[in-house]
């Protein structure tokens, strides 16, 4: 049965095309790419207030009162407001420390984790949490590097979260800046050969490109889209001095003007004149997000993560010319995005597959799930390919189907829906009796939990699950559930 699962997923015409999107399912669309996952609730307030009204209220969460119950849980988790001297006050940690450093990391990961995950899960402002994720994931801090295991909680909370909606400028000046950032790519080590020593005891001092690479190719322009090695030199050459004071301490960004590169640059065509400090680095910023090649790229982000795999060029075009003209506010090109045909075209309906993050979040929210902790998960998003903040590479986790459609991947994902529906995973707790309200029969089961019609080929293969509780499973590791 679940090769049969596993068939129905990689066919295309599960979900045929039709001329337009019906009411019902705009509603789900909106509810399926604007959440980590419908839920009844969700439908109910878009049907309400309508489809647009429920869009244009997602855009501005600070006008949505948050769950309370959220709220006082969050509440719980010391590590997740603390500030790095904070941190290492508290969670004191160096590379290499023993069995104390490895219990304070522990718990600063556990509690950083499990809050994103409940976030996702409960959160009313459903759009800012997949924001917050997209954008981390664009600048990727991989947590297991030394300092950055109690860098990284106020990375998210400080760099990330304040400016999901706001302007492109301070989301990626706040990154540049912040220690997690500049340790991960070892900005804060990168100094002007003509001021360093040649060699400082353990380590050769001199310029790192790291930071000025990812800055261009990941995080503006794009692969390949207008620079040169030379720019990337010169770059790095700017971001000189960008460094950390007290990392052992209280790690804050501190520009040292000692290390510097003080000569003339040439950035893009464009000459920053010798002599500066940190205004190089800041005219750099500059330069990218005025560059064309930043709004198509960051547009075309979004619109992979939001739209399609290979969103269409017309949508594309509309957001850069947003993005241009607004000079980089998020929220107006999210809007353009939002508002356009292509994003309600009936080619995106269903044409996105869940990352494992969000297929673990959106069953959780299905099922309407207890989370009293949540270590197995995290473990199962291990399992997936998926773990929260540990992905090594700058590049993020990548959000195309490609990425996740395997045989291996596919079966992960149907042995958490089972293991779930039948309350089999540790910490979590699922009253299936509650969610399906005495429904038998497998359409009934798979409608409940999809919270639409199910496909006949769905319905087809569900005939053979033994009990309430298996064909639960199989519908939240089934094709249907995998794509948004």
């Amino acid at each position: 049965m679940c090769r049969q699962l596993i068939t129905l997923l990689l066919a295309s015409s599960l979900f045929p095309a039709a001329p337009k999107l019906s009411k019902e399912q705009r509603a789900h669309h909106a509810a399926s790419r604007l959440t980590f996952g419908p839920t009844p609730e969700t439908l109910a307030a878009i049907h309400k207030i309508g489809v647009d009204k429920w869009v244009a209220q997602q855009l501005h969460p600070e006008k949505i009162a948050e769950d309370p119950a959220l709220t006082a849980r969050l509440k719980r988790y010391a590590s997740v407001g603390l500030t790095n001297a904070q941190m290492m006050e508290k969670y004191p940690f160096r590379p290499g420390q023993g069995k104390g450093g490895a219990a304070n990391v522990r718990l600063v990961y556990t509690e950083l984790a499990e809050t994103k995950l409940l976030r996702a899960v409960h959160s009313n402002h459903q759009l800012e949490e997949l924001l917050a994720d997209f954008w981390f994931n664009h600048f990727n801090v991989f947590f297991d590097k030394g300092f950055d295991r109690v860098l990284v909680t106020s990375y998210e909370r400080d760099a990330i979260r304040p400016h999901v909606l706001g302007n492109f400028k301070d989301l990626l000046l706040a990154t540049s800046k912040h220690p997690a950032m500049l340790f991960y790519l070892d900005n804060w080590r990168s100094v002007s050969p003509d001021r360093a020593p040649r060699r400082n005891q353990k380590r050769v001092l001199g310029l790192n490109e790291n930071y000025a690479r990812e800055l261009l190719e990941l995080h503006t322009m794009g692969v390949d889209n207008g620079y040169t090695q030379q720019d990337v030199t010169e770059v790095a050459r700017c971001f000189t001095g960008w460094s950390i004071a007290d990392i052992r301490e209280g790690a804050t960004f501190k520009f040292n003007a000692l290390l510097h590169d003080q000569k003339e640059k040439k950035v893009l065509g464009q000459t920053i004149p010798a002599g500066q400090g940190e205004e190089d680095g800041l005219q750099v910023l500059d330069i990218l997000l005025n560059h064309p090649a930043t709004a198509k790229y960051i547009s075309m982000k979004l619109a992979q993560r939001f739209v399609a795999d290979e969103p269409p060029s017309t949508l594309i075009a509309k957001m850069a010319t947003t993005f241009a003209k607004t000079h980089g506010d998020l929220r107006e090109v999210m809007r353009t995005m939002l508002t356009a045909p292509e994003f309600w075209s009936p080619a995106a309906y269903k044409a996105k597959m869940k990352m494992p993050f969000e297929m673990v979040a959106s069953a959780l929210r299905a099922t309407g799930a207890e989370i009293d902790n949540t270590t197995a998960i995290h473990q199962e998003l291990k399992t997936l390919g998926q773990p929260l903040f540990r992905k090594v590479e700058p590049t993020g986790y990548y959000p195309f189907a490609a990425e996740w459609t395997n045989s291996a991947s596919l079966l992960g994902r149907m042995n958490f829906g089972t293991q779930l529906a039948r309350n089999k995973v540790r910490g979590i707790r699922v009253d299936l009796d509650k969610k399906l309200s005495g429904k038998t029969a497998p359409a009934e089961i798979a409608q409940a939990l999809l919270l639409h019609p199910p496909a006949a080929g769905t319905v087809k293969a569900l005939q053979a699950g033994s009990s309430p509780a298996h064909v639960a499973g199989l519908v939240l590791g089934g094709p249907e559930f995998q794509r948004r």
